[in-house]
């Protein structure tokens, strides 16, 4: 077997993290490609080492000193170095970010080297070969990841490689340039290398063991969730769940890689396994409820809208006129609803509502604002009779008012939308009547 394994920057913050993640490795033969992040927070006030990465070319870029900054980040890494007793000299690396950093490589540069040189002393600590992923990771001309291209590439690199270690995050474009994914796209990494190299399991170690049903700050000590599908952790990413990077999926999705989500910390829990399906049933009625505040609601009103062919087209022409996205439209015969991130639409709004009125001569237009959306999930909610029925009783009981309903045509997913300041409660109310009474 060959299991790709992804160390969080939590999971790799100092030398006490890695000495467990090097423990993880070595415990499993079939471990052989690793893929860590930059090292993370050490305690609560700490600074992220990405973090300082930016702050430090924001001061190179305005050509200001950053000497004592770089000074502070290559310190973090020798304070990993000497607790893991490596013999191992980092100062050609920094000198050469230093002197990128004042030819102004670009902050995507700069950021990917917390990755870099982590994964340098990743290497240097288990004895695997070092790839950059800048050989092989590809992105376009317009900054956009070449997935095609890459799984040649990558293939083609790791080639008879035994072992590995290959950064997190980045990659680089056609002529060099390094280019990032967005922040967490360490977990993408891994998932583009599990592809390449065909794994068996692609193991993601984090500082949790596994998704929640529902979030533990809206939920006291939620229950875990053993199994899941692609599908359902796609919904639940999208609406806030954010233990795993949502684009992470897609790689292994089409090949069919199982995806375990692991605890560095607690190294014998079975996690969270994600799969494309599964004939096992989820412990309960639904698998998972997320949600996001700040939504708008824009509600266009025209008798017979039902009978005008290109109705809907036009009035999304006029959002996408002004590069706003949408969310959800649930409609009705003479009603249609586009719901919107508030702050992307807030500035445009009377813009947006001139070319509705253009575009189609609506009979009434309104908008409702701080909306809340969530999505609660389940690959079993289409087996159950009354699932929507038992979420809209759950509500009612709360005395909360549902302002959304819209359910995917896979009947794996239902969207409700309340008001933002009745959010939480109706979390804890969704979760109460499937989860703390088994139904």
């Amino acid at each position: 077997m060959k299991k790709v394994v992804k160390f969080g920057g939590s999971s790799l913050a100092n030398a006490e993290q890695f000495i467990k993640a090097g423990n993880i490795i070595r415990a499993d033969e079939d471990r052989k490609f690793v893929v860590p992040s930059a090292p993370g927070k050490r305690y609560d006030k700490d600074t992220k080492v990405t973090d300082m990465l930016y702050a430090c070319y924001e001061l190179a870029e305005k050509d200001h000193n950053f000497t004592s900054q770089i000074a502070q980040i290559e310190e973090r890494y020798q304070e990993i170095i000497a607790g893991l007793e490596l013999e191992l000299d980092l100062t050609l690396e920094i000198d050469t970010i230093i002197d990128n950093f004042k030819r102004k490589a670009g902050a995507d540069y700069a950021a990917s080297r917390g990755e870099y040189l982590n994964g340098i002393i990743m290497a240097a600590y288990l004895g695997y070969e070092f790839v950059d992923p800048a050989e092989a990771i590809r992105f376009n001309e317009a900054g956009i990841f070449d997935a095609e291209l890459t799984q040649k590439l990558l293939s083609k690199r790791l080639e008879g490689v035994e072992r590995a270690v290959i950064p997190g995050f980045y990659g680089a474009m056609g002529d060099g340039t390094v280019k990032t994914f967005s922040r967490g796209g360490s977990d993408i990494t891994g998932s583009i290398v599990a592809k390449a190299i065909q794994a068996d399991v692609y193991e993601n170690w984090t500082d949790v063991s596994g998704f929640l049903i529902a979030d533990p700050r809206i939920i006291e000590n939620p229950k875990g969730i053993d199994i899941i599908t692609y599908g359902e952790l796609r919904e639940l990413s999208y609406m806030g769940a954010t233990v795993l990077h949502e684009d992470a999926i897609f790689p292994v999705r089409k090949v069919g890689i199982p995806i375990n989500i692991r605890n560095t910390n607690k190294p014998d829990d079975e996690g969270t396994w994600i799969v494309g399906n599964t004939c096992q049933k989820a412990k309960y009625t639904i698998t998972g409820i997320a949600g996001k505040k700040g939504f708008a609601s824009i509600n266009i009103e025209k008798d017979m809208m039902n009978s005008e062919v290109g109705f809907g087209r036009r009035v999304l022409q006029v959002f996408e006129e002004y590069n706003i996205s949408f969310e959800h439209i649930p409609s009705g015969i003479d009603t249609l609803s586009v719901m919107v991130h508030q702050t992307e639409f807030v500035n445009k709004e009377q813009n947006i509502l001139s070319g509705i009125n253009k575009a189609v001569n609506p009979d009434h237009v309104d908008i409702q604002s701080d909306l809340a959306l969530i999505a609660v999930v389940g690959r079993c909610m289409k087996s159950q009779r009354g699932t929507a029925g038992r979420i809209f009783a759950a509500l009612a009981h709360a005395n909360i008012n549902v302002r959304m309903i819209d359910q995917g045509s896979s009947e794996q997913n239902i969207i409700i939308g309340v008001a933002n300041e009745d959010f939480e409660a109706a979390i804890q109310a969704i979760y109460a009547i499937f989860v703390d009474t088994r139904i």
